[in-house]
């Protein structure tokens, strides 16, 4: 008998966030019976956290999970709920203070966000800034204000637009900070292959880069200009032989210019094959 290979063994997971728009990370769910909005005290890398419950709980295989994966330690509880109050407090004022320090020291960095963890054990600084900046002066003004271990941490600016959030230019809010889980690499080639207008204005969100939505829809535009012609390619149409000019993926037309001199729209079902 052939031996049946073994099932990696399931594991109940749930995702938590930490900020209201922030990124959902997945933990062990620990037998723990957990809903939606729930709060949750978990182990991080840094160490212990408060966050709230992003999903179902759901059950998934281990080989599918990362490696070393933190495990909720249990339901938030009042007492928690208050802890949680003074550090957001704490992390006003850090955030005040750490402004102040930046410009008294004048570095060329702009903080984002303070992070107090649930314990007090780290405050974590986070900044955006053009190049790497000296802060070392600045990291012992904090630790003499605060007398805990202090992390600055450099962010890029997509982060900073998730943190900050903000109105996109279609007049919605930004996608990273309402359903955006993950940043996915965007390129100057996903707007070519749409046709769209290469306008720094129309094609980049409030961070400055490249809109994210740009990603949505290029598999498959890239799926439907297979069966088009491409961009100066000779074809022949019902009005004679010509050069195509522009595509029109979503209506599957192309415009043709034909030899005698004029421009025609066609359908890529009407170009003569062969």
């Amino acid at each position: 008998m052939h031996n049946q290979p073994k099932k990696s063994p399931m594991k109940k997971i749930v995702g938590v966030r930490f900020k209201e728009k922030g990124k959902v990370y997945t933990f062990d769910a620990s037998g723990i019976i957990l809903q939606k909005g729930e709060k949750v005290i978990v182990n991080t890398e840094d160490g212990m956290a408060v966050g709230s419950v992003a999903t179902k709980v759901r059950l998934s295989t281990d080989d599918k999970l990362p490696p070393n994966l933190k495990k909720v330690i249990r339901k938030a509880t009042g007492e928690d709920a208050k802890v949680e109050e003074d550090n957001t407090g704490l992390e006003k004022k850090a955030f005040e203070f750490c402004c102040d320090r930046i410009t008294g020291r004048d570095l060329p960095m702009k903080l984002v966000d303070v992070e107090c963890l649930f314990d007090k054990s780290k405050i974590i600084f986070y900044f955006t800034a053009e190049d790497r900046v000296d802060f070392r002066k600045l990291v012992k003004d904090l630790v003499q204000r605060y007398k805990s271990k202090i992390e600055l941490r450099q962010i890029w600016v997509r982060s900073e637009a998730r943190i900050c959030g903000g109105m996109g230019i279609c007049g919605r809010e930004l996608c990273c900070t309402s359903f955006l889980n993950n940043f996915v690499p965007v390129t100057i080639k996903m707007a070519k292959e749409q046709n769209m207008l290469l306008n720094p204005e129309k094609i980049s969100g409030l961070c400055g880069r490249l809109i994210c939505c740009l990603s949505y829809e290029y598999d498959t535009y890239m799926d439907a200009k297979k069966n088009m012609p491409k961009c100066g390619k000779c074809v022949t149409v019902r009005e004679g032989r010509g050069r195509v000019l522009r595509q029109n993926i979503l209506e599957k037309t192309v415009v043709v210019g034909l030899e005698e001199g004029t421009e025609i729209e066609v359908s890529v079902h009407d170009i003569q094959r062969g």
